[in-house]
């Protein structure tokens, strides 16, 4: 099977970077959002991340203008009905999954691949909401997509051969490169990271600065980013979410979050994404908001 036309189901910093890359790769791109607002806001970050990578030098502009022709939007998943591919890019909550997967598969066909962006909740529980489990695979994409190699390909014990094979070789048109993960909580990436992210979190708590600790594992670990400064470009939330998956998952203690995580994601301290983290972004500066 050929993927030529892939829905994406929203557009915020995954969907858009998916998108971005799915429409230079020549594939047509459909961009679904919940209105109309929300709608003009993931559009007019496409085309900020196509500038981005014009100025970089990392795409022509003949190559940028024919990239952005190849994107639309929409704010019904009724346009999933004569896609190849769909792929979920909502908020890490499992609830609301099922529920657009259930959405999408009433209007789509038996033949039609039907991949969810989750960063590590189980994709057996996401399929069992579709009439289709065989044709539900994970697509995990790494933020900025367009900069990130990897992506993981996680096929549940329902997802067919074919499902997998075919998004192995998707994956590979993209210009990444796909590993198979088994359906376990944090997928492969997730599961060895965010521990070491959250331990590091608890040596902040215990008295170490963000500083310090970011240091330590860049000149100690040859990391190209400290834990601390990693948990401020993922989320907060995301990494709280993504342990609390792990957590119960597993159920088991290792995986439990720090308990300073809870408190910075409870003060609405999220991380660059609302310019306050474990260090402070309002000023474009990374000063610390823990000392």
């Amino acid at each position: 099977m050929v993927i030529k036309k892939v829905a994406i189901v929203g557009g915020g910093l995954m969907g858009a970077g998916i998108a971005q890359v799915v429409a230079k790769s020549g594939c047509e791109v459909v961009l679904i959002e919940a209105n109309e607002n929300q709608l003009e806001k993931s559009m007019a970050l496409i085309q900020k991340n196509f500038d981005r990578s014009f100025k970089e030098g990392r795409i022509s502009s003949l190559d940028m203008q024919e990239s952005l022709a190849q994107i639309s939007g929409e704010i019904t998943v009724h346009c999933c009905k004569d896609a190849d591919l769909v792929i979920e890019a909502v908020t890490e909550d499992l609830e609301l999954k099922k529920k657009v997967f259930e959405e999408i598969s009433e209007v789509t066909g038996s033949k039609q691949i039907l991949a969810s962006n989750t960063s590590g909740l189980s994709i057996a529980a996401i399929g069992a909401a579709t009439s289709k489990p065989s044709n539900v695979i994970g697509l995990h994409f790494f933020y900025p997509v367009p900069l990130m190699d990897l992506v993981e390909v996680i096929p549940s014990l329902m997802t067919s051969e074919q499902t997998l094979n075919t998004m192995l070789e998707f994956v590979g048109t993209l210009g990444k490169e796909p590993v198979k993960c088994p359906d376990y909580p944090g997928f492969l990436v997730n599961r060895i990271l965010i521990p070491m992210v959250n331990e590091a979190i608890y040596c902040v708590m215990e008295g170490a600065s963000p500083e310090d600790v970011d240091s330590a594992m860049k000149l100690g670990a040859n990391h190209k980013m400290g834990p601390i400064t990693l948990a401020d470009f993922v989320g907060l939330d995301v990494l709280l979410a993504t342990m609390e998956g792990l957590c119960e998952g597993f159920d088991d203690s290792k995986y439990r979050p720090c308990p300073l995580l809870k408190k910075m994601v409870e003060t609405g301290k999220l991380g660059r994404k609302t310019g306050r983290g474990f260090y402070d972004y309002t000023n474009r500066t990374q000063m610390s908001v823990t000392e």
